[in-house]
Order: structure tokens, then C-alpha cells, then sequence
């Protein structure tokens, strides 16, 4: 689902409201449109129910994931060793919010990292040092900042944002070799 958001263009709009921020702690991992987190529901936590699972399973679950929603997004200074390479925590989660488009597309796990592994998308660099530019939307530069303004964001024709090599504004993104 995750990897959904930001390849398909009206996905990606209401995913955007997420990516906006320009520094990481953790209620950024709440922070999404209404309508983003309607079909994340709908999508994620339905199905399950429609099979059977007890709705108060669904309860459980739907706490757990915004409790690791909030130690993803975490600014806390905390490592796992070894583990980051297998658990989805803030320490790895980063790269997945690095701006450049292309780049930041990596680490999309919720609660682990097999399938990034599984599907080439895990990327983590020790050396790294994240600035607080570094974060954000390199290819929408003016995305709104009041909330109000990114709810509306994504009906605008300025709302339109792409992930890839290309950029709506013609620019092409960042390549890998700089941001490093």
C-alpha cells in the first residue's frame, strides 16, 4: 500500500500532506490527510474484518500501528543495532522522507523491512547525517504549510506532485551522488 501512495498520481496527492513536513518527530507520522488515512483504514483494516478477524483484534492493531506510526517519525536518538536492517524505526525510516524524488523512495515498511528487502527498496547509509533541509519535497518547494491550505492542496492543479526522475515543474530531481 505504502509503495501505492507514491506512485500513482491521486494517491500521491493526499500522501503528500505526509511528505510536507521538514523535520521529523513524531506525530508527522499521524499527520496525513482525511482522506489518506479514510482509505488506509478502508484498505488496511476492513479487509481483515470482512474475514473474520474480531473487531477487537482491529482495535488492538489499529493502536499498534499508530503507536509504531509515532516511533517511526520519532526525532528521538535511539538505535537498534543490527536490527535496524529488519525493524521499520525512525532510524532507518529517515531515508524515506529525504525530499529528492526517487530517492526518497526507499524503507516503506510500517513494522518491518522484508519487504523492502524482498523488492530492492531498503536503502541505510551509517555515515549519513541528516540536516533539516533535507527533508520535505524538493519538487513542490511552496506545498502549503498551514494544514487547512494541504487539505485543499490536493484538488488544486498546483496539487499535483510526482515521485521519479521527472518533476512537475519540468526540474529534474536530485540525483543519489549529490544528496550523499
Amino acid at each position: 500500500m505504502q509503495q501505492t501512495r507514491h506512485r500513482v498520481g491521486w494517491l500521491w496527492r493526499l500522501h503528500a500532506v505526509h511528505h510536507s513536513v521538514k523535520r521529523f518527530y513524531g506525530f508527522n507520522g499521524l499527520m496525513k490527510h482525511p482522506l489518506h488515512g479514510a482509505l488506509e483504514l478502508a484498505a488496511g483494516i476492513l479487509p481483515l474484518l470482512i474475514l473474520g478477524l474480531p473487531k477487537a483484534i482491529a482495535e488492538v492493531l489499529t493502536v499498534a500501528i499508530a503507536v509504531q506510526l509515532l516511533l517511526q517519525h520519532s526525532n528521538a536518538d535511539y538505535r537498534v543495532g543490527p536490527l535496524r536492517k529488519v525493524l521499520a524505526l525512525n532510524e532507518g525510516h529517515r531515508f524515506h522522507h529525504l525530499k529528492w524524488a526517487g530517492i526518497g523512495d526507499v524503507n516503506f515498511g510500517l513494522f518491518t523491512l522484508g519487504m523492502d528487502h524482498a523488492l530492492r527498496t531498503f536503502s541505510f547509509d551509517s555515515e549519513r547525517r541528516f540536516r533539516s533541509d533535507d527533508l520535505g519535497m524538493a519538487a513542490k518547494p511552496h506545498y502549503p504549510t498551514r494544514y487547512l491550505a494541504q487539505l485543499a492542496e490536493p484538488f488544486r492543479a498546483s496539487g499535483r506532485c510526482q515521485s521519479g526522475k521527472e518533476t512537475d515543474g519540468g526540474e529534474t530531481a536530485v540525483s543519489e551522488e549529490v544528496v550523499r
